[in-house]
């Protein structure tokens, strides 16, 4: 008996070794390749902007040092994208995907449109997150919350997975707004040059891609171009103290509970993940140099300069806050949210 336990243990002892060295060389793996990050998005937002910056940063954290490019993948809101990361993207490591802010909202509300599960992406980690702000032009009429209830709107969007959609339509369903909404503008800058052009009066976007795109919109008090009539968070935006929010407005209990469903995109904002499927020894170092790269003087100093917002997370902590968002979901929060959003939806 003695002898067989040895004999285990001998057998045993040389699997790990043998583990140990198959280990994947990480160096090895990336030196001389390229990473590509795939976005949901066009070039002319804040996706667009903070996924520049990521390649221009990223690489020379990584060990071996591969080059970064990005490839846009706009539709649906993200959600081309995230599905595509999860069915089709190689799961190498060297492509990554900076998922859609509204992507774990889209799945607990939109199942059969999503061919994913959010806690199966791995996270490295966030570069910022953002309320999002639903914007008017002054001329439209309407300059209040109350008074979108009383008056139509025209809005316009990038698609139904996106917070373009989907704060006007909580809002809507919950609150009675007068909200017409218009699909289909590639990202938010097309979106805020239909809203320039008169093509539709307002646009709900994160409030960071608006102090990133026009800004001097919002200037001039009375006379400004554009004003903010409601947001999605769960506090106030300390630029925007007197701009109620969602869940400020809500009724009931049940209400409230899915206006924090819909806020949840403020916590997942502008970050990489690895899709399902790509090998584990990865994780901690590309963890890690997400970190050290959001951590870089230089790369800081670039996000002030391209007035990009910088509230970094760690992957290990948005790993943990997909899992808790995916878990304590209500299903009553679930219930009410798709009702408002979606009312034909079942």
């Amino acid at each position: 008996m003695y002898k067989w336990i040895a004999a285990l243990s001998t057998a045993s002892t040389l699997l790990l070794s043998s583990a140990a060295s198959n280990a994947l060389d990480v160096e090895k793996h990336f030196k001389g390749k390229r990473i590509t990050i795939v976005l949901g998005y066009g070039a002319g937002g804040t996706y667009g902007k903070t996924s520049l910056l990521l390649t221009e940063f990223l690489g020379k954290y990584i060990p071996g040092n591969p080059t970064l490019i990005k490839q846009h993948m706009p539709g649906a809101g993200g959600l081309k994208a995230a599905n595509y990361a999860a069915n089709a993207m190689p799961k190498n490591g060297n492509y990554l995907l900076m998922p859609p802010d509204m992507m774990v909202v889209s799945q607990i509300l939109r199942p059969t449109k999503v061919k994913f599960n959010s806690k199966d992406f791995t996270w490295l980690g966030r570069v910022f997150g953002s309320n999002n702000l639903l914007v008017v032009r002054r001329d439209s009429g309407v300059t209040t919350f109350d008074e979108a209830k009383r008056k139509m709107v025209i809005l316009g969007g990038t698609g139904k997975g996106s917070p373009t959609y989907i704060v006007p339509g909580l809002a809507k369903g919950l609150f009675g707004a007068k909200f017409k909404q218009v699909q289909g503008y590639k990202g938010s800058a097309g979106s805020r040059k239909a809203m320039e052009q008169g093509e539709v009066q307002g646009v709900a976007l994160a409030w960071a891609a608006w102090k990133n795109g026009h800004p001097q919109w919002f200037e001039g008090g009375e006379k400004s171009f554009a004003v903010g009539i409601l947001q999605s968070g769960f506090e106030r935006d300390k630029d925007l103290p007197n701009i109620p929010l969602i869940r400020d407005l809500a009724k009931t209990p049940e209400e409230k509970a899915a206006a924090d469903l819909i806020a949840t995109n403020s916590l997942l904002g502008r970050g990489l993940a690895l899709p399902p499927g790509a090998p584990k020894a990865l994780v901690k170092p590309l963890r890690k140099a997400f970190w050290k790269t959001v951590n870089d003087p230089e790369f800081i100093k670039e996000a002030q300069r391209r007035r990009l917002p910088y509230l970094p997370l760690n992957g290990a902590e948005m790993q943990k806050t997909i899992e808790k968002l995916m878990t304590d979901m209500s299903p009553g929060a679930i219930k009410t949210a798709r009702n408002a959003i979606f009312p034909s939806k079942k």
